[in-house]
């Protein structure tokens, strides 16, 4: 692994100190037994998830129809159906014509009425 610059490590080290601030501060208010006296409830309102949530729900608001939208779902969900009903298709005609020409008899058929 390489050595890391001194602006670097001091990043770093910022960061560490502000994730470790933050998830104390969290600690702290999801095991305050007093959450129910301020009326808040038991549960915590996290910004970052409430943003999250609200960019999923609005997500097609926002799309605008593109090539690679639309090259990702022709690959993704059209292009699958129509090979899987092609090979399905063609499967089922190659076993019927051999049937009604003969090639396999009544008894040895996988699907028969009696």
């Amino acid at each position: 692994m390489p050595e890391l610059s001194a602006a670097e490590k001091d990043f770093l080290r910022r960061k560490h100190e502000q994730t470790s601030k933050l998830r104390a501060e969290y600690l702290k208010q999801i095991s305050n037994p007093h959450r129910h006296a301020t009326g808040e409830g038991g549960t915590l309102f996290d910004a970052g998830l409430a943003r999250f949530q609200a960019m999923r729900v609005s997500n097609y608001e926002h799309f605008r129809p593109t090539g690679v939208a639309f090259r990702t779902g022709m690959f993704a969900v059209v292009l699958p159906i129509v090979l899987y009903a092609w090979a399905l298709k063609s499967e089922r005609d190659g076993r019927e014509h051999k049937y009604r020409t003969g090639q396999v008899a009544y008894k040895d058929r996988q699907f028969k009425f009696i």
